[in-house]
């Protein structure tokens, strides 16, 4: 594999198929298609590769164990997705999703899931005893692999890597295309737009095709120099879009490219009003800092009060603190209304055994320690916060857009499969399925025949801007942005705040394309256009949709 290091680029690139993101949906992709013989350029936004949405993932993966069967995780899926899943992507899904953990993941790159026996060890006796309803004893799987239970799923048949699944995921999967000759990783260069012939071609008569879409244009952070990558195929996996919120869980990078992106070239963007805020983010000052995972709940903790006292009994008697997130969070909302309080509180240490806290949630208990709270011991402040965007660009089964050559995989796609609300866990097997199912796609299309786009019909990119970015006003609009779809497009929508979020975006969004198309690009510029652009998508769906379902909630 080529992984750029140097300030060197060039202004043309061309390859048979160009993915834009390398978390666990984008990987897949590369890696199924490189094994295959096909290649393929992977570029990410950040200098450091594995920087994406899936080494934040602190929950697990759903695999299978006794018991389960596909048609019980539907049921859950549907279930969680209130009604609003799309059957055919939960059928795939439940039937594919534990084969592809198997060979992908335990097989083909070697994930170090946590074993049952260390799980069992470090839950005793006594912990079974004092242990309330909605505490969980570990399954296993015939590999001897510890099985978890979390909100929302009927029986135990999560997987877990400590409380860092998504970072073993992604180390191993970048691995193996670090040490793959068909893959090239480009780090440190920003999609600016998708090359699309009916926009950007010389030949004007181009405008009477098809729509499709034949690479993007790519900008080297470190050179400042815009290029062109011609491809074959096209795989959108840019991950989510939760940092156009104040409160969130996502790292930097989550600002909605990949809407935004497709959004301009006219590709079709479903259930982006469905914006899942998950019920526990560490709380301090005002802020969300990052996820305590659900898996802690699963464990047996508890939601309390200042006092100590669990809330959620009175809010969901039947599931409690394992409801769907969208409950638990609108809850927790709820009673941060009542008590005029600014966050809630986890207790793992009244329910869970200290040496069990250690060994399954080592990472939460670091960064806690950080803000000199102990979990061993202390409470843990929480308060909701932006995590997953169950909508996003319209796929098929196969990942393809409505735009000829362009796939999307991953959390910036919309397969239907989480419907108005995600089940947890799915997220990192969806992305896994998808990305293998639209690499498989792409790879029977190439075999058949596919030519690149002539590069002599494709512009040079044009900068006539004169003005440096000026990082006081990208800061100030990014911080409008976030306080407008916090306070008027948040866990509680109502009409008079969707219109006046979408008039202040509206507003903000001519201020920011005069800012853009003055200034020289930059990864900061080109991410604030993509999140007012996206922000209005989400607004204007939220805004459309009259009905409360899962986590759109109209008061």
């Amino acid at each position: 594999m080529l992984e750029s290091t140097a300030p060197e680029s060039k202004e043309l690139l061309e390859t048979d198929v160009l993915i834009i993101g390398c978390g666990i949906a984008g990987a897949t992709a590369a890696l199924t298609l490189a094994d295959a013989g096909i290649p393929v350029v992977v570029v990410t936004r950040a200098k450091a590769p594995e920087d994406s949405s899936t080494l934040w993932a602190q929950g697990g993966i759903i695999y299978t164990g006794p018991g389960d069967t596909p048609d019980l995780l539907a049921e859950d899926i549907e279930r969680a997705g209130a009604g609003h899943s799309y059957p055919k992507a939960v059928r795939i899904l439940a039937e594919q999703g534990p084969d592809a953990v198997r060979r992908i993941l335990l097989e083909r790159v070697g994930v170090d899931f946590d074993e049952h026996a260390a799980a069992a060890a470090s839950a005793s006796a006594e912990d079974t005893a004092s242990a309330p309803a909605t505490s969980v004893a570990h399954a296993h799987t015939e590999e001897g692999l510890s099985l978890a239970l979390e909100g929302g799923h009927s029986l135990p048949r999560i997987i877990h890597a400590a409380d860092a699944t998504g970072r073993a995921i992604e180390i191993a999967l970048l691995n193996a295309l670090r040490m793959h000759p068909q893959i090239t990783l480009l780090t440190e260069h920003t999609a600016v737009d998708l090359l699309t012939p009916s926009h950007h071609a010389l030949n004007r008569l181009a405008v009477y095709e098809k729509r499709s879409c034949v690479g993007a244009y790519l900008l080297d952070q470190r050179t400042g120099q815009v290029a062109r990558c011609i491809a074959k195929r096209t795989i959108l996996a840019t991950g989510g879009l939760g940092q156009i919120f104040l409160r969130t869980t996502n790292p930097v990078g989550a600002r909605g490219d990949g809407v935004a992106m497709a959004y301009r070239t006219g590709v079709r963007i479903i259930n982006a009003e469905f914006v899942q805020f998950h019920p526990t983010a560490f709380y301090n000052r005002q802020s969300a800092r990052f996820l305590i995972s659900e898996a802690v709940r699963g464990a047996g903790g508890r939601l309390v009060n200042a006092d100590g006292v669990p809330f959620m009994d009175a809010y969901n008697p039947e599931w409690k603190d394992l409801a769907p997130r969208d409950i638990v969070a609108r809850s927790i909302h709820q009673e941060m209304l009542t008590r005029d309080i600014s966050h809630v509180y986890l207790d793992l240490t009244s329910y869970i055994s200290k040496d069990r806290i250690l060994a399954h949630f080592p990472t939460i208990h670091r960064q806690c320690l950080d803000y000199n709270i102990d979990i061993t011991q202390d409470l843990v402040p929480v308060v909701p916060a932006a995590h997953y965007s169950c909508g996003g660009i319209w796929v098929d089964e196969w990942g393809q857009t409505n735009r000829r050559s362009l796939y999307a995989v991953g959390e910036v796609a919309c397969t239907g499969l989480h419907g108005a609300n995600r089940l947890a866990s799915t997220s990192l097997l969806e992305g896994l399925v998808f990305g293998e199912r639209a690499a498989r796609h792409i790879y029977q299309a190439l075999i058949n025949g596919a030519s690149l786009y002539p590069q002599a019909d494709i512009p040079v990119w044009n900068d006539t801007s004169t003005d440096d970015a000026d990082p006081a006003l990208i800061s100030q609009d990014l911080s409008s942005i976030k306080h407008i779809m916090w306070n008027y497009v948040g866990l509680v929508r109502t009409a008079p705040r969707l219109e006046r979020a979408l008039r202040e975006l509206s507003h903000l969004e001519v201020e920011i394309e005069q800012f853009y198309r003055r200034t020289r690009l930059s990864d900061e510029l080109i991410g604030l256009r993509n999140a007012v652009r996206t922000a209005i998508v989400v607004a204007n769906a939220a805004w459309r949709n009259r009905t409360s379902m899962g986590c759109h909630y109209r008061e």
